[in-house]
């Protein structure tokens, strides 16, 4: 079965992209604009995997990523923190807050696909 992951980012370029990349990679991908769109999106059908920018509008990524380990239904969900914040107490933050892997933008595409496979266990 096809692993669903949603694409959560509030930057229309990075979104195509990075939406392209995850089929590319054989993921079934849905895309949300900000925070409060992920989390009705994941409320409407819970993906595997939340790819997560930190700087959205309405809820940062921080909050959606708290709201998602906080809630007993969605705390499985993987979350990938995809950001331009790439300070370590930042990224010591997104950890803290449950996710499972912090990556600054601009990053590479492999690396991306190769944390997503892991983070999935699809390596």
């Amino acid at each position: 079965m096809t692993k669903n992951i949603l694409v959560a980012d509030d930057a229309p370029n990075v979104v195509l992209s990075v939406e392209f990349l995850m089929k590319q990679a054989g993921y079934d991908v849905r895309t949300a604009n900000n925070g409060e769109e992920a989390l009705l999106a994941i409320q409407e059908k819970k993906p595997d995997l939340v790819l997560l920018d930190v700087m959205m509008p309405v809820r940062d990524g921080y909050d959606v990523c708290q709201a998602i380990k906080a809630d007993p239904d969605m705390k499985d969900i993987r979350i990938i923190m995809l950001t331009a914040k790439g300070r370590p107490v930042e990224k010591e933050k997104g950890i803290a807050l449950g996710a499972d892997e912090y990556i600054t933008k601009p990053f590479s595409t492999k690396e991306l696909v190769e944390k997503v496979r892991i983070v999935l266990g699809d390596t």
